[in-house]
This record gives structure tokens, C-alpha cells and sequence, in this order.
């Protein structure tokens, strides 16, 4: 008996590795100008197969990346017929990792199609088909009929398509996209049709991992927690889909296997005892579980996996009236760099969660505290990774509704005059923050929004600071970093290339923070590693790393001389190299270190100390 085990085991192996083979035959990357390692290291078999949402785990889940049939048709057209061939999933149709990279452009649809089987386990539950993000509108078709519609590029949703589950063993996706890019209102980054300078390639479609979840008739739809540093609280909200009178929430706090808190009743607002729970801090970035179970009865029908941090983000004024960001009460000087999030081979897609992990890890070892996610949001693994690392994170909304007249005006002392907006262009911006607010305040490392960057398409700006202030009080707002100043918001931010410079705090960090949102951009293309052969640029160019790390330490050095002023933060450009930008810590491939990552700690340790 054993015997026959071991051969159907060893049968079962030999079927993958031939549908694994078979796969990469029929999948290869296209036009790559460079490469990051993992690009070798990725299954096509299933691309991404890591759980996708960390905040939320459940067991019975199904990863539907891979390869998918594609198709690009004329807007006019219906559902095609035919496909044009396959696409790997979630790779966006322009990336190399895409297998296709090509064009889509505003007048065209993008088409996807795949069938499935539902397995054993799922059959008899509500089923929900999860997107972590597509570019930009989107129709989901099941089984031939419509089952859902989402307009967002950066937001996770799902669709419940129970009721368009056939009986048939396989089930039909087809999947309509629609993105207009910098032809469109819609928040894009620093996407667009025709690349150059600090604008990049335009992304298109499903970016994000697609899955399958199974559910009771009564769920946890959706959750997250607030800390109480102060009153030693944390407060957790968890949405019930369906819930019934009776119907009991039951939420553990845990440190490792210690049960610490534990509340239980009908509400979906609860409260937990968090007295002598370490504060979250880069130094410290003490995470603990959560537990959350739906009970009917005395019987639990439903269960999610979650963690929380006690970790508190404020301001503070000093002797002198001058605000200064606190991090759980105590002065730290945040500094990091601008991360824009793409990818040589996936552009919007990291290869491989290893390499989304790597870029927190390297700018850790690096010594910085803190990254500004870049007019991007991430896969929520990224925030779970900064969580864990102890990374603070400034995080952007997707700028959008751009024009070339878009141009900030930082001198404070003149009247700002805000972009008019369409009623749609408005409606979808809002939508949009709203969307990412919701589906990524559960991360502590989070702590602070910034609605606009400079003033690309800065509208509003005192109204939709006080929403977001007033729609999660728990963190701090940035209206617009280096954009049109309004006397309103937390935080008063310049940028300026190459050296640091600051607002006199006397004058303007009476009510806000002073910070300083860019500066740096110094620029060093590294043979071989680059996007471009020429057109390379910096907002400063060297020949060498050595004059690079010694204007950097120039730069450094004037920054430990306006911490003590009243600076705050600083964010440095950038990560990495982007397309024809090279003013990244290391090569847009991470093949190269621009500075010798312990030399630049020891330089950027120094910011630390000047004020505690």
C-alpha cells in the first residue's frame, strides 16, 4: 500500500513539472531593455501564490494568476471571439513579465478569459472573486452574464458571483478593461502614453493578484483597528455581511500563543485592553494577532487571521510654539526616500514578493525609518512588509486630472488658487480616496495620507483635508506635499532639488509641521543597468559614486543643520533608477548600489541624534 502511495505520489509530481515545463514554454518575458534577478526566479506556473491579504487571512482560498487568454479590440467592438494568445497574470499587458507587452491606449479594450473549477472544499459557500487591483474600469463576466462592475486602478475589490455558478465543472471568466491613462481624469500616478522624464510607461489591466475565496451565508466583510495609545485602547471594527440578531463577535488579542485581551458582543465596534503592550516603532515594530470569529448560536460560522500595533502619530508644540511630528510621544526625525514602486520587468507588478520585500529591506539596511509611497499604492503584502520591518510610510493618493499648467506655486506668501474640476472628475477622485483609505488603514505603518502631490491636479484642498482628517482622525494629513500651500492640514511641505531647505517653522510651523517633501535627485547612470543607453538624468549628475557619496554627505550635513530650526522629516529622490531616471540609491534592476549601503547608514544614523 505504501508502495502504490508513493507512486501516485510520485506521479502526481511528474504531472506538474510537465504542465510546469509546458507553461513556460507557451510563456516567455518580451522586450526586456534590463532585468531584476527575480525574473529567473518567477513560476509562471503561478506567478505570486502568497495569501494576498495579510490582514485578513482565511483558510479556504484559491490563486487564480497565471496564464490567462487575452485579446486587445477596438472600444466598438463586443466580446472577441477569438484570443490574440496568453497574457501571465498579474503582470500588466505593457510589462515584459506580461509575456506580451504591448499597448492597449484609450481607444482599445482589453479582453481577458480564463476558466476555473471550483474544488471540493469551496462547493456549498458563498463564493467571492477578489481583484487586488485593475487599471481602470473594469466588467467581470461569469459564466456569460454580468456579474459585477469597479472603476479604480489602485484599490482591492471583490465581486460575490455565487449565483452565476454553473453546475458544469468549469466555470468562465471574462474580464472587460478599459483605462484611458493621461487621455482620462482618473487617478494614473505617473503613468502615460508617451514616457519621458519623471513620467513612465502607461500600465494596463489586472496588476494585482486575482483569488477565490469561499464564505459562509454570515461573513466578516471587512476589518481594521485603531489604536489608543494614550487610553491603552485598541478599538476593532469589523463589518458582518448578513448578520443576524444574536449573531456574536468574538475578537482575541494575542502575543504569540498568550491570550492578552479578548471582548465579545453584537457590536462591530469592540474594545481591547492594551495596557503594557509595547508601542510599535522602527526601533520596535511590535506587531500582535488578532483573532476575529463570527458566533451563531454558540457555534462559530466564520474566523479571520488579523494583527494590530499600539502606535500613535501626533503633533507637538515645543517652548518656542513650533509644531514637531511625535511618534508615540516622543520627537523622532523621520527620513526616507520617495519609493515610486516600479519595475524594470513588471512595472507596476514586483516579480516576486521576495523582490516587493526587498526594496523595504535594502532601504532598512540603509538607514532610513520612513518611505513615501509615491503617487502609487501597493500590494497590501508592502504594507504588511513595512509593518513587519518597522518601516514608517507616508502614502500618496494616485495623482490624476493632470495638465501641463498644473504647476505649484511654493511661495507661501501668495494666494493659492486651486485646479476646477469636472462634477466626474471630482466624484471619481473622492471615490478613489476613499477606496484606498478603507483598504489599507489597518496597516500601523501607515501614518500619514497625502492627498495631492505638488499640484497636479491639487483641487479642494481645504475640503478634502478635513475629510480625510475627519474620516480617520488616527493619523496625520500632508494636503499637498511641495503643492499649493493652504493654511489647513498637519504638515507645511517644500520640495526643493538638490539641497534641503525648509519654511521659516516661526512663520509657518506655528500650526503645521515644517517638512521638507523632495530633495536630493542625484543623478549616476551605471553602464548596463540602465533603461536607456541615452537620455539618462538626475536633477544633479556625477561620473563616479565617490563624488556621489560625497555631495550626498553634503547634503546630509545640511539637514542636521534645519532639524534643529524645526524640520521634522525629509524624503530623499529616490529608491531606485525609474526608466530614464537614474537619481536611485541603487540601479531601476537593484542589480546595483549607488552607495555602499553601511557606509550611507553610518551618514543617515547621524540625522537621529541631532534632536531627541
Amino acid at each position: 500500500m505504501q508502495y502504490i502511495t508513493i507512486m501516485k505520489r510520485s506521479f502526481l509530481v511528474t504531472l506538474l513539472l510537465i504542465a510546469q515545463i509546458s507553461i513556460a514554454q507557451t510563456w516567455q518575458p518580451v522586450g526586456l531593455n534590463i532585468k531584476t534577478n527575480w525574473t529567473t526566479t518567477l513560476n509562471p506556473a503561478l506567478p505570486h501564490p502568497e495569501y494576498p491579504r495579510p490582514q485578513m487571512k482565511r483558510e479556504h482560498w484559491m490563486n487564480l494568476n497565471g496564464l490567462w487568454d487575452y485579446a486587445i479590440r477596438y472600444k466598438e467592438e463586443g466580446k472577441p471571439a477569438a484570443y490574440s494568445g496568453k497574457i501571465l497574470v498579474p503582470f500588466p499587458i505593457e510589462s515584459s513579465l506580461s509575456g506580451v507587452g504591448k499597448i492597449v491606449g484609450d481607444q482599445n479594450i482589453l479582453w481577458y478569459h480564463r476558466t476555473f473549477s471550483i474544488p471540493v472544499h469551496m462547493k456549498g459557500k458563498r463564493l467571492l472573486l477578489h481583484f487586488g487591483a485593475i487599471d481602470w474600469q473594469s466588467e467581470i463576466y461569469v459564466n456569460g452574464k454580468i456579474a459585477g462592475k469597479h472603476e479604480g486602478g489602485y484599490d482591492p475589490f471583490y465581486i460575490d458571483i455565487t449565483s452565476f455558478v454553473s453546475n458544469k465543472t468549469e466555470q468562465d471568466i471574462v474580464i472587460r478593461v478599459w483605462d484611458p491613462s493621461d487621455n482620462g481624469p482618473q487617478p494614473r500616478g505617473k503613468q502615460v502614453t508617451k514616457p519621458s522624464g519623471i513620467w513612465y510607461t502607461a500600465v494596463t489591466g489586472i496588476w494585482q493578484t486575482v483569488w477565490l475565496e469561499a464564505v459562509p451565508e454570515t461573513y466578516i466583510h471587512h476589518l481594521y483597528s485603531v489604536a489608543d495609545l494614550d487610553a491603552a485602547k485598541i478599538s476593532v471594527h469589523a463589518q458582518i455581511k448578513n448578520q443576524q440578531k444574536g449573531d456574536i463577535i468574538n475578537i482575541q488579542l494575542h502575543d504569540g500563543n498568550n491570550i492578552i485581551s479578548v471582548t465579545e458582543n453584537e457590536s462591530a465596534h469592540q474594545l481591547l485592553d492594551a495596557k503594557g503592550l509595547i508601542p510599535w516603532s522602527p526601533s520596535k515594530p511590535k506587531l500582535y494577532s488578532l483573532t476575529v470569529s463570527l458566533l451563531r448560536n454558540g457555534s462559530k460560522i466564520d474566523e479571520v487571521k488579523s494583527y494590530t500595533a499600539l502606535r500613535k502619530i501626533s503633533l507637538k508644540k515645543d517652548e518656542n510654539g513650533i509644531q514637531w511630528i511625535e511618534l508615540n510621544n516622543q520627537f523622532l526625525f523621520q527620513f526616507g526616500p520617495l519609493d515610486q514602486g516600479w519595475w524594470p520587468d513588471g512595472l507596476y507588478t514586483a516579480p516576486t514578493a521576495e523582490a516587493l520585500k526587498f526594496d523595504v529591506i535594502k532601504t532598512k539596511e540603509m538607514g532610513f525609518n520612513m518611505i513615501r509611497k509615491h503617487v502609487k499604492v501597493e500590494p497590501a503584502l508592502w504594507y504588511s512588509y513595512c509593518d513587519s520591518l518597522g518601516m514608517l510610510v507616508w502614502q500618496d493618493m494616485p495623482s490624476g486630472d493632470m495638465a501641463p499648467g498644473d504647476r505649484w506655486n511654493q511661495n507661501p506668501s501668495i494666494e493659492p488658487t486651486d485646479k476646477i474640476r469636472t462634477e466626474a472628475s471630482e466624484k471619481i477622485y473622492r471615490s478613489e480616496l476613499k477606496a484606498m483609505i478603507d483598504a489599507f488603514r489597518a496597516f500601523p505603518s501607515i501614518v500619514i495620507w497625502v492627498p495631492f502631490n505638488e499640484a497636479w491636479g491639487q483641487f479642494k484642498t481645504v475640503d478634502i483635508t478635513n475629510w480625510v482628517k475627519q474620516y480617520d482622525p488616527s493619523r496625520l494629513v500632508n494636503p499637498a506635499s511641495g503643492g499649493n500651500f493652504h493654511a489647513t492640514g498637519d504638515l507645511h511641505d517644500l520640495h526643493n532639488y538638490p539641497d534641503p531647505q525648509m519654511h521659516r517653522p516661526e512663520v509657518f510651523g506655528k500650526d503645521r509641521a515644517v517638512v521638507l517633501g523632495e530633495f536630493g535627485g542625484l543623478g549616476l547612470p551605471v553602464e548596463g543597468h540602465t533603461w536607456t543607453e541615452k537620455s539618462n538624468w538626475g536633477y544633479q549628475t556625477f561620473k563616479n559614486k565617490e563624488e556621489l557619496f560625497n555631495r550626498y554627505q553634503q547634503l546630509i550635513d545640511k539637514l542636521t543643520t534645519l532639524i534643529p530650526k524645526g524640520l521634522s522629516a525629509a524624503i530623499y529622490t529616490q529608491t531606485t533608477d525609474v526608466e530614464t531616471e537614474v537619481n536611485g540609491l541603487m540601479t531601476y534592476d537593484r542589480k546595483q548600489f549607488k552607495f555602499d549601503p553601511e557606509l550611507i547608514r553610518k551618514v543617515n544614523e547621524k540625522l537621529y541624534n541631532v534632536r531627541k
